[in-house]
């Protein structure tokens, strides 16, 4: 019966379609399905919109590159899990994490683990400013990624054809001249051992390898350059963590999931908050590890202990993305920052991009040709204080985080471009003259 009725699911879908020689791609996904084979979230989730059975389920727009899903918080008085959960329980079910009548019901660990599929995604972004959660049915909006805006590079077409550009020595560029710089590709393989989040996010990796040779016909320099839609797969990251404004910790994250920067550690019991995610765990040191007055150090002890579910950072192929968690206020600076007079509020529980991948190569690119400066990827974090802040030395914050991507340094570094890590790390920790 269930066989029975896919089939007549796909021929009603597919009727108009075969009236022009072809089905369309919901058919495909209907045909997948009644295959037996495994969709990927993108195909899976279209499906489910498209089907009408989840209450709140529905797209955003006429074209259908947005949808909604519902969002209800599991503690509200309306809350109805049979319905509320239905959507997160079927994900759970269809990826095998929940087996009914086997497995205990577990709401608030569905919801999560879409959540941080959604999160982790490259075929999605969260739309914030349409996000309705403080209404009595709250809902969540994500725009759907273009496949050919995300394609793997082996088969997209503009890794075939490189941009070639030539461009002649400038004073914003002065490192370029007599230079000749080439990019090539380095394909990771990923180990059979590795998670398939891991597998999913390796993508092909790019990096510049300098040249001393100089043109035998003219001194500009020859750049064969990828376009801005080009797959970043180096999700490293370089934090350190500042306590007025001497540094305390620098750490180079490892993990392709991000880090969590949090006091303490996550309490077995409440990891599940975070998801299936592999994230490394960065945890505020004592104050005690350096030499600050009494007062101070007791005004930064009643501060971490409102950080306690910290904030989860991570690189993805189109940016570097950040989510708090905590408690305590946190308020950030950056590429892609509203303000840079006044505070930049993170809000909990909402994702925010910090850099955009595409805009850096895209000023990368206008800087190779003398026609803007190097590109910024610096990004400040302040926990529990207004920042930036034009009236208070960026030293006298209590507790500062200075986050680079590596993909950025590394870029901007083979160009000569800018300062080194080392000269970043001493300007970021030296309060002489600072101020914001």
């Amino acid at each position: 019966m269930f066989r029975w009725n896919l089939i007549k699911l796909w021929w009603s879908l597919c009727t108009s379609d075969i009236q022009r020689g072809f089905c369309s791609r919901k058919t495909q996904y209907v045909l997948k399905m009644e295959e037996g084979a495994k969709l990927h979230l993108k195909e899976w989730l279209i499906t489910q919109v498209d089907s009408g059975k989840y209450e709140g389920l529905c797209w955003e727009d006429e074209d259908k590159t947005m949808f909604r899903i519902p969002w209800k918080h599991a503690a509200k008085k309306d809350y109805k899990q049979t319905e509320d959960a239905a959507l997160f329980k079927a994900w759970a079910v269809y990826k095998g994490k929940y087996r009914e009548g086997r497995d205990k019901a577990d709401p608030t660990m569905w919801k999560t683990r879409l959540r941080c599929a959604l999160n982790k995604s490259i075929d999605f972004h969260e739309v914030p400013e349409r996000n309705q959660l403080d209404i009595t049915e709250p809902y969540k909006v994500y725009r759907i990624q273009q496949d050919n805006g995300l394609a793997r590079p082996a088969e997209s077409p503009i890794i075939k054809n490189q941009i070639f550009i030539e461009t002649k020595g400038s004073p914003e560029c002065p490192g370029l001249k007599d230079k000749q710089l080439h990019f090539q590709k380095d394909l990771f393989q990923p180990k059979k051992e590795e998670k398939p989040l891991t597998e999913e996010l390796m993508r092909e990796h790019t990096y510049c390898e300098l040249t001393d040779k100089k043109p035998k016909t003219q001194l500009s320099a020859a750049i064969t350059f990828f376009s801005p839609t080009l797959t970043i797969t180096d999700f490293r990251m370089q934090v350190t963590l500042l306590y007025q404004g001497q540094r305390v910790m620098t750490v180079t994250t490892s993990s392709p999931d991000g880090c969590f920067i949090l006091q303490g550690r996550v309490p077995l019991g409440n990891e599940r908050i975070y998801g299936t995610c592999t994230a490394q765990q960065l945890s505020f040191p004592s104050p005690g590890s350096i030499s600050l007055p009494s007062c101070m150090a007791e005004a930064m002890n009643r501060l971490l202990c409102h950080l306690e579910k910290g904030v989860l950072l991570w690189v993805a192929p189109d940016g570097v993305f950040i989510k708090r968690f905590c408690q305590g206020r946190v308020y950030w600076s950056g590429p892609m920052a509203q303000h840079t007079d006044r505070p930049n509020k993170l809000e909990r529980e909402k994702t925010f991009k910090l850099l955009d991948i595409p805009t850096f190569l895209t000023e990368l690119q206008s800087c190779l040709k003398g026609k803007g400066p190097p590109p910024s990827c610096e990004i400040e974090l302040c926990f529990g204080e207004e920042y930036p802040d034009p009236n208070v030395l960026k030293s006298r914050k209590l507790i500062m985080a200075h986050v680079v991507p590596l993909f950025a340094v590394e870029l901007l570094q083979k160009f000569n471009l800018t300062e080194t890590e080392e000269k970043w790390l001493t300007l970021s920790s030296n309060p002489e003259g600072e101020k914001m």
